[in-house]
């Protein structure tokens, strides 16, 4: 999944201000100064499939709940996309939420914060047959768009061939490769010069069924059902690239008002039937989101909760960082607070290309400084010591720690001379090490090469260009030997975290596989662990398989579980958390009447 732009500017300009917070030291603070979050460590959620009755609407009421009022969003930035078929950054993936429906969704309960996989506009989470390489949807009764008209079949069918045409780049992939391979666009380009996908692909034998055709099993094909643009779009509508400023709403609101960049309201969509949704509440009768607004200000106008900010809430954005000494220690803001894990590892990569005895990659792993690291990131309200390749909402994640990085997060110099010692190889040992140039990796690279060279290193920083860094890291002969990415799960499965940053077959320039990690046994186990249909089974193995990674290939350094972290104004109730999208749940909050 693709970190937020945002999350980070705002984060990069505030690094200066940050102080250590109790989290990070080795006191005994008493719990009212202990910061928000210091007690919640890495457990892994349940993201279970739902049964039929599960995907029965409505939606289950949220205790003291009355419908009516505004709900307010104040967000930093813009929204680059309203298309569903274009969405895929956490902050529009919590906005869809509101106007948007896919074939499934996640249900969460607003008590426990329970999260499950529903049916959304389908009436279950699907049906498999020819050993999940073909899944059959049905849709709900009383389906309609924003003018009326009814949702079939044919107009998710439709709005999943427009996803073929060259303009949509930036949404998900998964459905488009699994019916038609990597080279999908090749094979089809689209419906505007009238041609459908065919029926071996993607049928629709009637108005309420599709049926999906995969060239592979894929177990998790309910979850990638969940994804924005799996969605209906009513074709007499599609005006291509301009139907990004007015899509058509089949969830419960619908857009009254849009100027990009400085605000978009909503209103009630009157054709939304709530008994056939089981995942939205909808109380608001309108939500109205402020965009552009510059930190440290939004954070402070969070804190203060004036006028109508007391009916606000910033859903994908974390709390500027130099307010959270503040924020987590003042125990007037304890009860608007939400702090949750983020579907995001940080982690350094090591270029296997580059370094490639595994050994002097244990060195650099030892000597990694995490404590320090997470100082920059806002202390532990902000992110959590990571010692897994996998988030802690990934199923099948657990526990695992090789290297004894929490029993020693300052770094272990001294092993890693050891190692560096039995591999043989001179010291100091060189490393190119590239870092964006922002202040914030600015002052994390500067922690990282003093670690390194007290371990037996010589680090040479190279600042690049923020604008282009992925671009620059993700070429396939980097002259850089170690770099940062970060990595978050599209839904709560490692098969979107280990196939596309562990597969030695995908090195071309542009990989997710920052590494370049190419060993062949992983490569064969990635096969043998997708064609599982047994999706329990399949997350165990991702699971052991990462381990295997980090143990033995040693090709990437995790260093910090992302967290949200925020306030909220108190005159919202029924605040809920989304932990796959790592966003705050627009769907069961309610204005306190």
């Amino acid at each position: 999944m693709r970190i937020r732009k945002a999350r980070y500017a705002s984060a990069f300009l505030a690094v200066g201000a940050l102080t250590l917070s109790a989290a990070c030291s080795s006191g005994g603070a008493d719990d009212e100064k202990k910061p928000a979050g210091d007690d919640k460590k890495a457990s892994v959620q349940n993201f279970g499939i739902g049964s039929k009755a599960d995907s029965t609407g409505p939606a289950v009421p949220v205790e003291g709940a009355k419908p009516g009022g505004t709900a307010y969003d104040l967000d930093q930035a813009g929204f680059d996309y309203l298309d569903p078929g274009q969405q895929y950054v956490s902050d529009m993936l919590s906005l869809q939420l509101l106007y948007n429906r896919s074939l499934t969704g996640y249900k969460i309960d607003a008590k426990t914060g329970k999260t499950i996989l529903v049916g959304d506009l389908a009436t279950d989470t699907g049906t498999s047959s020819d050993g999940a390489k073909t899944w059959t949807y049905t849709l709900k009764d009383n389906l309609k768009f924003e003018d009326g008209s009814p949702i079939t079949s044919k107009d998710i069918k439709y709005g999943i061939e427009r996803l073929f045409a060259d303009y949509q780049t930036q949404g998900p992939q998964y459905v488009q490769k699994w019916m038609l391979g990597v080279d999908y666009r090749k094979a089809y380009k689209g419906p505007y010069d009238g041609k459908e996908l065919p029926d071996t692909v993607l049928a629709t034998p009637n108005d309420k069924t599709l049926v999906f055709h995969f060239k592979e099993a894929h177990a998790d094909a309910p979850y990638a059902m969940s994804m924005p643009n799996v969605s209906p779009v009513p074709k007499a509508k599609d005006d291509k690239q301009k139907y990004n400023n007015h899509p058509v709403a089949s969830g419960p609101y619908k857009i009254a008002d849009y100027k990009p960049g400085k605000s978009l309201s909503f209103v009630r969509n009157t054709n939304w039937d709530p008994k056939s949704d089981p995942i939205r509440n909808a109380y608001p009768d309108k939500w109205e989101f402020q965009l552009g607004i510059a930190e440290p200000g939004l954070t402070n106008r969070m804190a203060a909760q004036s006028g109508p900010d007391k009916y606000a809430v910033n859903m994908s954005g974390s709390a500027d960082p130099s307010k959270m000494q503040t924020l987590t220690t003042d125990a007037q803001y304890k009860s608007r607070i939400v702090n949750e894990y983020q579907p995001y590892v940080e982690v350094m990569n090591i270029n296997t290309k580059r370094i490639t005895n595994p050994k002097v990659r244990q060195a650099i792993m030892y000597a990694f400084p995490q404590q320090q690291v997470l100082q920059a990131f806002g202390g532990g309200a902000q992110g959590e010591l990571g010692t897994t390749l996998l988030s802690p909402t990934v199923a099948g994640w657990a526990k695992f720690d090789p290297f004894g990085k929490l029993a020693k997060p300052m770094g272990d110099p001294e092993k890693a001379q050891a190692l560096l010692k039995e591999a043989g190889v001179a010291t100091p040992v060189k490393l190119s090490y590239a870092y964006a140039n922002t202040p914030r990796w600015q002052n994390v690279s500067l922690t990282v090469q003093k670690a390194l060279e007290k371990a037996g290193f010589q680090v040479e920083r190279k600042a690049i260009d923020p604008t282009s860094y992925y671009t620059v890291v993700g070429k396939v002969n980097t002259p850089y030997d170690i770099y940062r990415t970060g990595w978050g799960a599209d839904w709560p499965s490692a098969s979107t975290v280990v196939p596309p940053t562990m597969d030695g077959r995908n090195l071309q320039d542009g990989t997710n596989n920052y590494a370049f990690l190419n060993d062949p046994k992983v490569n064969s186990e990635i096969d043998r662990i997708m064609a599982l249909t047994d999706i329990a089974k399949q997350n165990e193995e991702w699971r052991k398989l990462s381990e295997y990674v980090l143990q033995t290939d040693t090709s990437q350094i995790p260093f910090i579980y992302d967290k949200y972290f925020n306030l909220h104004g108190d005159g919202l109730g029924g605040v809920t958390y989304n932990q796959v999208f790592g966003t705050i749940n627009p769907s069961t909050i309610f204005v306190k009447q």
